[in-house]
């Protein structure tokens, strides 16, 4: 599976470069810096639990089987990460109901979880089908495709009961389906602003190798954090506080973007790398240091993964 999976990424649509002015680059790249920042100051302690290896690969599976933009499986993560810890919060929160037992203080949270169980794949599917509608040149999920889809994977729904599911959804993200952007909009802003400063650098390959570093970095994303925290620290056995103050550096887009495009420029063309490093430091103020560790424990990663799959 992992084979045919990883051959996946490819654009529904060309991206072109090189042709947006530099004042709209220069807004696109404030904006995006700007909601960055937002982000990171407005984090949950629960911040990428729904980012899990095995979700992620299924949404991304979904997106492939429904021949999406990929734009709209990066999406749906961060659409299922905030209405999920929006959700959860909301009902544990929620005063114990009458009748439940006072000697079985988990009871009712264990209820929540069971009950949540059911329906957690229909909202997931939900996350996606919101995500494909904010793409226009995308194919559109509609209620026949979602229940076609639904029932080929044994779960057996109404389109009335994916439409309650989709508002749920909805109306428990506030109608907010753009805040935060996804990381693939980083990077696409980045290898445009990167192509604008430097044209020798060959941006229009790299697009299409960060699509594949990207969904690697998704997929291995708690090993390759891991890693660079142990980097960052000097620590084999990071502390507790230093973990949680590390949620700002897992959730940073802006890192994740400058870290995907400077481990493809190493594969496609190791010449440029340093220019590569040093442009994107001074476009985003990132420190050339912090790039290069994302880069670099990417990269050893992706090579610990190349050398323990056996050829077929």
């Amino acid at each position: 599976m992992a084979k045919s999976f990883f051959c996946a990424p490819s654009p529904s649509v060309s991206f072109k470069f090189r042709e947006a002015s530099f004042d709209l680059l220069t807004d696109c790249l404030v904006n995006l810096n700007k909601r960055n920042k937002d982000n990171l100051n407005s984090l949950s302690k629960c911040s990428g639990n729904f980012k899990d290896k095995r979700l992620m690969e299924y949404i991304f599976l979904m997106t492939k089987e429904l021949r999406l933009d990929p734009l709209a499986g990066y999406h749906a993560v961060e659409l299922l990460q905030r209405f999920m810890v929006k959700h959860l919060t909301e009902l544990l929160t929620t005063p114990t109901p009458q009748g439940a037992a006072a000697d079985q203080p988990e009871s009712y949270e264990d209820a929540v979880f069971d009950k949540l169980k059911e329906k957690f794949p229909l909202i997931v599917f939900s996350c996606v089908q919101l995500a494909s509608k904010l793409f226009l040149h995308s194919q559109i999920v509609d209620n026949n495709t979602a229940v076609r889809i639904l029932h080929s994977v044994g779960h057996s729904v109404s389109k009335q009961t994916v439409l309650e599911s989709e508002l749920m959804v909805l109306k428990g993200l506030e109608y907010r389906l753009n805040a935060p952007p996804n990381p693939l909009i980083y990077v696409e802003i980045l290898l445009e602003v990167l192509g604008h400063n430097e044209p020798s650098i060959p941006v229009e390959q790299l697009y299409e190798l960060c699509h594949h570093v990207l969904q690697f970095v998704s997929l291995q994303r708690t090993a390759i954090y891991d890693s660079l925290l142990e980097t960052t620290t000097q620590c084999v056995n990071p502390s507790r506080e230093q973990r949680e103050k590390f949620v700002t550096v897992t959730e940073d887009c802006m890192l994740l973007g400058v870290g995907v495009i400077t481990v493809a420029t190493f594969i496609l063309c190791v010449r440029k790398f340093e220019q590569v490093v040093g442009e994107l430091s001074h476009i985003t103020g990132i420190s050339a240091r912090s790039i290069s560790d994302f880069a670099n424990v990417t990269l050893m990663h992706i090579v610990e993964t190349s050398s323990s799959v056996t050829p077929t």
